[in-house]
């Protein structure tokens, strides 16, 4: 019953006293209203980018073709072994996004393969949607090609599963999750390769730094300073940050220091996330 009344927010953090249905439908519609800002800044950065793919695109030329080579899998496991013949090739970087992971035992395949390019001397960058990097197992993947030398990034979303080689070679996962379904296609064109680089780059640019989830995050979040914990508390009630740098008496720039503190001792990858765990640790001021 408690888990209930906490899950439509009826219940206060750390199940002291109830809440009247008047607050916890305003903590409802503010959460939703914050995913749905959240989702209309995502939607503007795609459209961006895919500005940027067509700014890349010359005028077509009637007088002249490119001839692109294409490769088609249906089977994963055939496009991995594929994978592996063209990540030996890499010489120079590989950058991969990624909006979901397979299962733990192919991953610590990939990741022989990750640390044998990167000990070579390869780039790599990885960028990975919030969603993706949520489950234990894959959170320790890019934590450990981080480790490594790799650069890591976490975004609220990614939009598309591939990876760019050298920016000549384009692998794009043609279907929704980790498995395949749909296939992968593998370009081999460099001036393709570039507008995916594009969109690459610019969701990179737009994402944070990956930071290793710590397996105490609830004894991490006691150690928030009470200030600390007034931030997700005013998150919670849906107030901008200018309404919460009033609040704490402090500048913008403040203030985001202070958010990324404060995701860090959470072990949270995001505004809203940190507000949901701190509230779900009893952390928040009242």
């Amino acid at each position: 019953m408690a888990g209930w009344l906490a899950e439509r927010r009826l219940l206060e953090p750390g199940a002291e006293r109830l809440s009247t249905p008047d607050r916890a439908l305003r903590h409802i519609v503010s959460e939703q209203g914050r995913r749905l800002r959240e989702a209309a800044e995502t939607a503007g950065r795609d459209a961006e980018a895919l500005d940027d793919v067509l700014s890349l695109l010359t005028a077509p030329r009637f007088d002249a073709r490119e001839a692109v080579e294409v490769e088609y899998f249906t089977d994963r496991e055939r496009t991995r072994r594929r994978l592996g013949e063209l990540d030996a090739l890499s010489r120079e970087e590989f950058l991969a996004m990624r909006n979901s992971f397979p299962d733990a035992r192919v991953l610590d395949s990939s990741l022989a393969g990750d640390l044998e390019m990167l000990a070579n001397g390869v780039r790599m960058r990885m960028l990975a949607s919030q969603q993706a990097v949520r489950p234990q197992a894959p959170a320790r993947y890019p934590s450990a090609l981080s480790d490594a030398g790799a650069e890591v990034r976490v975004a609220p979303t990614a939009p598309l599963h591939m990876n760019i080689l050298d920016r000549s070679v384009v692998i794009i996962g043609t279907g929704p999750g980790p498995q395949g379904e749909g296939g992968d296609v593998i370009l081999h064109c460099t001036p393709v390769a570039r507008c995916f680089w594009k969109v690459f780059t610019h969701t990179w640019d737009l994402a944070r730094p990956h930071t290793r989830r710590s397996p105490g995050r609830g004894r991490a979040g006691r150690e928030l300073s009470a200030q600390e914990r007034e931030v997700p508390a005013l998150l919670t009630t849906g107030a901008r940050d200018e309404t919460i740098a009033r609040r704490l008496a402090c500048s913008d720039r403040t203030l985001r220091r202070l958010m990324n503190q404060i995701m860090e001792k959470l072990g949270t990858s995001s505004r809203f996330e940190a507000g949901v765990t701190a509230a779900r640790l009893g952390l928040l001021s009242r």
